[in-house]
């Protein structure tokens, strides 16, 4: 496989394809986070978290075709407005969902999964209606174009430089509002003793409420990462849902550090991969690989150590 290329041109191509997978790392991270949040805190498993990031697509393709149209002069900074945009309508039909559907359904983990699933499915078929069976794709602003020449054989995408950007701005904003705010140690509380929580004045369902919508926010900013490096279908969501809990658990459910590390590890491996194999023999090489790790490491790479 290495024979056929000299060590400067596996040195070229690893990096190249190390910098390619920036935005696959950003959208693992940003997904992962999300699901973090709602598999971690609340033991919820969210089947239709895909779904959540493609609704952040498709917002972002609607405000791109917006601006596009109607206000052409300030298209360059769309992205930002779609990313916001992404985020709050993720998060509120996020709150939504908990509120109609998942609240009913704790301490119940196989009936929450099949309902997010079949959740999944409804949004997938209401995808398909309101936009159509085919993918659409996103025009990027001219700044997010083109790349960087680091040598006279390794470019730097500036795109993945800016998702890049935006994940580290997001995962510490994660860790500040999960571990050093008020409403963290809230929702801290709740996970470890629902009744205590409730009896020292601490409203346990709005927690709820919140922790899964932010996780779906998140999710939806995910997709607007997303569509830089991918078209925006109907089913899109499901292709990077197994790899999301695969990110979740190899790093450990309730570690920030580890869904970290556990996205760049997977999304780095993934790209190399892919450039010497095919796209699904590296997925399946990975998927063996974090099988492997987890036999002799169940509890993943950064377990939370417990006090009994």
């Amino acid at each position: 496989m290495f024979s056929d290329y000299s060590t400067a041109e596996l040195v070229s191509i690893f990096a190249m394809q190390g910098f390619a997978g920036l935005i696959l790392f950003s959208v693992f991270v940003l997904m992962a986070l999300g699901l973090a949040i709602i598999f971690g805190q609340m033991g919820v498993i969210n089947m239709a978290h895909g779904e959540f990031m493609i609704l952040g697509a498709y917002v972002t393709y609607l405000i791109s075709n917006l601006f596009s149209e109607y206000m052409p002069a300030l298209f360059g900074i769309y992205f930002f407005i779609a990313m916001i945009a992404a985020f709050f309508t993720a998060g509120a039909l996020g709150a939504f969902v908990e509120w109609a559907m998942i609240r009913h359904l704790y301490k119940r983990p196989l009936d929450t999964l099949l309902a997010t699933w079949g959740l999944s499915l409804i949004m997938q078929q209401l995808y398909r209606t309101v936009f159509g069976a085919r993918e659409v794709g996103v025009s990027l602003p001219d700044w997010l174009m083109g790349s960087i020449p680091m040598t006279d054989t390794i470019d730097i995408p500036i795109n993945g430089l800016f998702v890049m950007g935006l994940t580290i701005v997001i995962s510490v904003s994660v860790y500040l509002l999960m571990f050093k705010s008020r409403w963290g140690g809230q929702v801290r509380a709740v996970v470890q003793n629902r009744p205590m929580a409730g009896a020292v004045g601490i409203n346990t369902e709005k927690s709820d409420r919140m922790t899964f919508a932010l996780g779906c926010a998140i999710a939806g900013v995910a997709g607007s990462a997303f569509t830089m490096i991918g078209s925006t279908g109907p089913t899109a969501g499901q292709l990077y849902i197994v790899d999301t809990f695969l990110v979740v658990v190899f790093g450990g459910a309730q570690s920030l550090l580890g869904t970290i590390a556990s996205a760049f590890t997977i999304s780095q491996a993934q790209s190399t991969m892919e450039f010497f194999l095919s796209g699904s023999m590296a997925k399946v090489l990975t998927l063996l690989v974090v099988v492997g790790i987890l036999m002799l490491r169940p509890q993943g790479l950064f377990a939370l150590k417990i006090r009994h």
